[in-house]
């Protein structure tokens, strides 16, 4: 928008924010809320069983493909 400044408290190209901006609107989110949708997607690939802080809702199901103890992944 001409004339008006841009704010940002994170480090971010144009075409970033851009990205995120089409993301958002093709899936009818807030750029807030796809942020968190994109890290909670990433956050159970890598740690699929949590971590100790964090761990699954109960109920939840947890598969964890080809973990070997030692792993960076590994829940203890």
């Amino acid at each position: 928008m001409p004339g008006r400044k841009k704010i940002r408290s994170y480090t971010a190209t144009d075409q970033d924010l851009e990205m995120l901006d089409t993301v958002a609107r093709y899936h009818g989110f807030s750029k807030s809320a796809t942020i968190t949708s994109l890290i909670k997607k990433e956050f159970w690939r890598v740690f699929p069983g949590g971590t100790r802080g964090i761990r699954p809702e109960r109920g939840a199901r947890v598969v964890e493909h080809g973990a070997r103890q030692g792993d960076k992944h590994e829940v203890r």
